[in-house]
């Protein structure tokens, strides 16, 4: 976890809203390991080969590519199906490997 995510006025904040914590504080790699990977593909895809010239643009741009990736980007895990096919049933998981 970053450091930012670990600071005590970060955390504080969380607790005093009663938000829960999801980080176990061992820094395992295999904690988020979906999440890391939708991100990995996020900035490699996205945000590395773009220019933005403000927030807006970026904001407008990660909406975009959220719907891309969701509803028209393959997927190698689902058998070259995207997540909405999978989620809304339109075909059934076909595990690869």
């Amino acid at each position: 976890q970053g450091s930012q995510y670990t600071s005590h006025e970060f955390t504080k904040v969380l607790k005093d809203k009663d938000i829960k914590i999801s980080m176990d504080g061992k820094g395992r790699c295999m904690d988020n390991i979906f999440i890391e990977r939708l991100w990995r593909s996020v900035k490699y895809e996205e945000i590395y080969v773009n220019e933005f010239q403000s927030v807006e643009q970026l904001r407008k741009s990660l909406k975009k590519y959220f719907n891309f990736y969701n509803h028209e980007r393959p997927h190698q895990s689902f058998n070259g199906q995207t997540p909405a096919e999978i989620y809304y049933g339109k075909n059934q998981l076909r595990l690869v490997g």
